[in-house]
């Protein structure tokens, strides 16, 4: 059997999809309230371990068991398309899940946990007899907090020396694991006619198009909002909810225009919507580092 060429390998790993767990991941440093540089080598491991390791095993479990989808959706991915021949495809996402494991152990207890829950995760997200992406919304779910919720408290664990994190901090996380929820319905206007063919249950394919783009707004915007309130409640320093709640401001007309033709708008909400949001994560990691660093 033929090797398959490296450049298919890294397009397997999908390295634009690495973003949102290192950032979840960075947002959880930040938020710890501890001094980075002085822990830089847990830093730049635990990035590596969100978005190389795991996120990139994520990706490889999904073009493997979504092969026959993508055959009808994207026929030019590198295992429909042959260029990773046979099962080259399972294999790497085998290799990759048990380095992960291993990178895992190396930044201790914590991290380890939360990757083994993480790598269950995804394989329960694609793999039968689980498959959780048949619908939509269990799918959808699985991966926010994989994605966004379990990165965050891990960076923040991380930090503290294994310690949980507080309940301020997973608050934070676990809202934007809810908005992820909202994100990762995006992708799947790109694959409505494949879904249904082969029984993938998605929210458009549940919901019909248009149902499917309001709930995905409403799913972003709706935990958005609670936590611009809750950072007013939090701390005096009003500047943090404001910044929030101006990136959601931003994010209503793409909204707008995106329900307009969901079909043809998602990925222009994708590209200059989601960036905004995320960014509001960051903000409000920073407010609650500046909650404890002033109660300090």
């Amino acid at each position: 059997m033929p090797f398959p060429q490296a450049s298919a390998v890294l397009e397997l790993l999908k390295p634009v999809t690495w973003f949102p767990p290192m950032w979840a991941f960075a947002c959880g440093v930040v938020s710890s309230g501890q001094s980075i540089p002085e822990q830089w080598p847990l830093v730049l491991g635990g990035l590596v371990l969100a978005g190389p390791m795991v996120c990139a095993t994520s990706q490889a479990v999904n073009d493997w068991f979504d092969r026959h989808v993508d055959a009808i959706n994207e026929p030019n991915r590198p295992i429909p398309s042959g260029r990773i021949p046979g099962h080259w495809g399972l294999g790497i996402a085998m290799v990759w899940t048990a380095l992960s494991l291993v990178w895992a152990w190396q930044l201790g207890d914590w991290a380890f946990k939360a990757t083994s829950l993480a790598l269950l995760l995804a394989w329960g997200y694609s793999a039968p007899p689980f498959r959780f992406k048949q619908d939509g919304w269990l799918g959808n779910a699985a991966c926010g907090l994989s994605y966004e919720g379990l990165a965050w408290i891990t960076g923040a664990a991380v930090m503290t020396g294994g310690e949980w994190p507080g309940s301020h901090t997973v608050t934070l996380a676990l809202l934007y694991s809810l908005a992820a929820h909202g994100i990762m319905t995006l992708n799947d206007f790109k694959a409505i006619e494949g879904d249904r063919q082969m029984g993938v249950w998605s929210l458009p394919v549940q919901l019909g198009v248009k149902r499917a783009a309001g709930t995905a707004c409403w799913v972003m915007l709706l935990p958005q909002l609670v936590v611009v309130a809750l950072l007013l409640r939090w701390t005096p320093d009003w500047s943090y909810g404001l910044a929030v709640l101006l990136l959601i401001y931003a994010q209503v007309p793409l909204m707008y225009r995106f329900m307009k033709d969901p079909v043809k708008q998602a990925l222009g909400l994708s590209a200059f919507g989601v960036p905004l949001l995320v960014a509001g994560m960051m903000v409000s990691a920073f407010a609650w580092r500046h909650v404890q660093t002033t109660a300090t």
